[in-house]
């Protein structure tokens, strides 16, 4: 990736955003050629020359200091997750970013998986920065049996070799691939707005991950929404939320999501759903539950037989 047409791209979007009255300035002139604020007006809230203004929105990041960002972020009205993406984008500016340590693709530490099986009424599973489903619980294979019909040999691999080293499913290609995805999120466009805006988030802080550059180069081919989105440079966090799946057994069912990282795994996140007790979205699950369970036998039997 162009790193500095990833933050000259950054800036300029966030910019034009803002119109003068947001910002608290006066909007001299009836004219203005510029969508939002210009170069000079930002420059002034940020407490900067225009011209330093000027290097940074044509790219440079380098040598900028903290408290120059900071304010930059907050002429900008940047959220929390942009302000830490352009934090993000000065460091790979600054010391080339060295690749964090990743996790294998293939599955995840026992331990982890211990902890997903232990929620016996919660959907829950474990994904990596590409949003690689890599392990779920009995409820979660359930509640994402869609998605996870999308795991797939990787390319080039024959007989045992294609067995072992299946690509895992992952929500991204689902979202934007596979048509079934627009029938089971209940709001298709939230999803693949939010999904396009991780996976920048994470291109930032892992700009040396191939298989993330792979993954964004696929959807870019192949995805007209993808490439409509990935254009717009938004970011944002998964930390919490609602989704409203439309599930094959259970028919509709709103959901919230928590989403928590494992500091001694870096990568990892582990994402919750759960329903209010109670309600029709915990009835919901309870049926899920049951079927899921009914599956499962019949695999076990289907295999011992």
């Amino acid at each position: 990736m162009d790193e500095k047409a990833e933050v000259r791209e950054f800036l300029t979007t966030r910019r034009s955003r803002i119109g003068p009255a947001a910002a608290g300035l006066p909007a001299y002139g009836g004219n203005r050629r510029v969508p939002g604020l210009r170069r000079e007006e930002v420059a002034m809230l940020a407490g900067v020359s225009v011209d330093y203004y000027t290097r940074l929105e044509r790219g440079n990041l380098a040598g900028v200091s903290e408290s120059v960002l900071t304010n930059v972020s907050r002429a900008l009205q940047l959220d929390d997750a942009e302000h830490e993406h352009l934090f993000d984008l000065a460091r790979r500016a600054n010391s080339g970013a060295a690749p964090r340590r990743r996790p294998p693709r293939g599955g995840v530490p026992s331990s982890i998986q211990q902890v997903l099986d232990a929620m016996d009424n919660a959907p829950a599973w474990v994904r990596n920065g590409r949003h690689d489903v890599l392990a779920t619980n009995r409820l979660g294979r359930a509640l994402l049996a869609p998605l996870l019909a999308g795991s797939e040999p990787v390319p080039g691999r024959t007989g045992a070799q294609a067995a072992a080293a299946r690509r895992p499913a992952n929500s991204a290609r689902f979202i934007y691939l596979d048509p079934a995805s627009r029938e089971f999120w209940g709001n298709w466009e939230r999803a693949a707005d939010d999904t396009a805006a991780y996976l920048r988030t994470e291109a930032a802080r892992n700009p040396h991950d191939k298989e993330l550059v792979e993954l964004i180069g696929e959807l870019s081919t192949l995805s007209e929404e993808f490439r409509r989105r990935w254009a717009k440079h938004d970011v944002r966090f998964h930390r919490t939320g609602t989704k409203v799946i439309n599930h094959p057994v259970v028919g509709a069912v709103e959901l919230s999501f928590q989403a928590m990282a494992f500091p001694a795994d870096p990568g990892l996140v582990m994402v919750v759903y759960t329903a209010a007790p109670g309600s029709l979205a915990a009835d919901s699950l309870k049926v899920l539950a049951s079927w899921a369970a009914t599956q499962d036998a019949h695999e076990a039997g289907r295999l011992t037989s």
